[in-house]
C-alpha cells in the first residue's frame, strides 16, 4: 500500500499548477511561482475574452470561473491558483465544489501576510489598494480582521493602475503623478503595510513605493499565495523534482509552460513581454465556455 501512494504521489509530483486570470494581470502570480518554484511547470489561462469581472455579477463570476478551473482541470493540474482576484473574492466556494484538486487563492494569502507583519505600536494599521470592485467587497477588510480584529484597514480604488501596467508606463512621470493623487491620504495616515490588492499592481511597485514612503512594507498578495502553495507541495509530498543537472536553465514563458487565452493572444503576448521580458513561447487561443443556454433565474 505504501508503495502504492508513493508510485501516486510521484505521477501527481510531475502534473503543472494551474493559473486563471480574467486576463493579463496574473502575470505577474505567474512570475512569483515560478521564482519560488523553478523546478514546477505551469499552465496559465487568461479569460482576455471576457475581462474585466470586476464589473460582473456574483453568479456570472462564478460561473466564468468554474468554467475556467475545470478547463485547467481536464489538462491534469495538481493545484488550481486564482490569480483573480475578483474571482477570489466572489468564487472560492464554487470553485472548490466543481474541481478535484487543491484551490489557492490570493486574497487570504494577503491578508495574512499583512497581519503576520511584526508592527511596534499598539494596532496594526493596514493599507489595501485594489480595483473598485474589489474595494466595495470589502473582502481585504473581512479576511484582515477575522485574523486580527484590532486591526485598522484603509482600502483605497486605484483604477487606473491597471491601464498605466499594461501600457508599460511604470517608469514614466504620469504613473508616479497618478500614484501620489492616490495614495497620499494612505501615506497621511500612517500606515504599517500596503496590500498590492490587484495582480497588477507589482508592475508598479517602485512608483508605489515612492508615494507611499518606504518605511510601508508592500505586501504582493500573489507573492503570499506563492508561498502558500511551496508549503502545501511541501507538506503533500507533490513538489516537482529537482531538475537533472544538464537540464537547460528554466526561464520565464519557455516552452515547459503553456499559456492559453480566450481572445486577443497577440495583444497578450504584447503584455506578457513587457511584464515578464519575454512573451510566452506556448500560447494557444481557445475557447473555454461550454453550453450557452437561456433559461429564467
Amino acid at each position: 500500500m505504501d508503495s502504492e501512494i508513493s508510485n501516486q504521489q510521484s505521477t501527481i509530483s510531475h502534473l503543472p499548477i494551474g493559473i486563471f486570470d480574467s486576463g493579463v494581470g496574473g502575470l505577474t502570480v505567474y512570475r512569483a511561482l515560478h521564482e519560488r518554484l523553478p523546478d514546477e511547470h505551469f499552465v496559465y489561462l487568461g479569460d482576455t475574452a471576457r475581462v474585466p469581472y470586476g464589473t460582473k455579477s456574483l453568479r456570472t463570476v462564478e460561473r466564468y470561473a468554474v468554467e475556467n478551473a475545470k478547463f485547467l482541470e481536464a489538462h491534469g493540474i495538481k493545484l488550481l491558483v486564482v490569480a483573480c482576484n475578483t474571482a477570489s473574492a466572489l468564487a472560492l466556494p464554487a470553485i472548490r465544489d466543481a474541481v478535484q484538486c487543491q484551490v489557492v487563492g490570493v486574497i487570504e494569502p494577503g491578508a495574512r501576510a499583512a497581519v503576520g507583519l511584526e508592527n511596534s505600536g499598539p494596532e496594526k494599521r493596514i493599507g489595501v489598494i485594489a480595483t473598485e470592485s474589489t474595494v466595495q467587497s470589502g473582502v481585504y477588510s473581512t479576511a484582515i480582521r477575522k485574523l486580527d480584529p484590532q486591526a485598522i484597514v484603509i482600502e483605497r480604488a486605484c483604477p487606473l493602475f491597471v491601464s498605466l501596467a499594461e501600457e508599460g508606463w511604470a517608469d514614466r512621470d504620469v504613473a508616479r503623478t497618478v500614484a501620489a493623487e492616490y495614495l497620499w491620504d494612505l501615506e497621511r495616515s500612517g500606515v504599517d503595510s500596503l496590500v498590492l490588492g490587484c495582480t497588477h499592481y507589482p508592475i508598479l511597485r517602485g512608483v508605489i513605493q515612492g508615494a507611499i514612503g518606504e518605511a510601508v512594507k508592500l505586501i504582493d498578495s500573489g507573492e503570499a499565495a506563492a508561498q502558500d502553495v511551496e508549503s502545501w507541495l511541501a507538506k503533500s509530498a507533490l513538489a516537482h523534482p529537482p531538475r537533472e543537472n544538464s537540464a537547460p536553465e528554466r526561464r520565464l514563458c519557455d516552452d515547459l509552460d503553456h499559456f492559453y487565452v480566450t481572445d486577443a493572444a497577440e495583444r497578450f503576448a504584447r503584455v506578457a513581454e513587457r511584464f515578464l521580458g519575454h512573451p510566452p513561447s506556448v500560447l494557444e487561443a481557445v475557447e473555454v465556455w461550454g453550453h450557452d443556454e437561456l433559461r429564467t433565474v
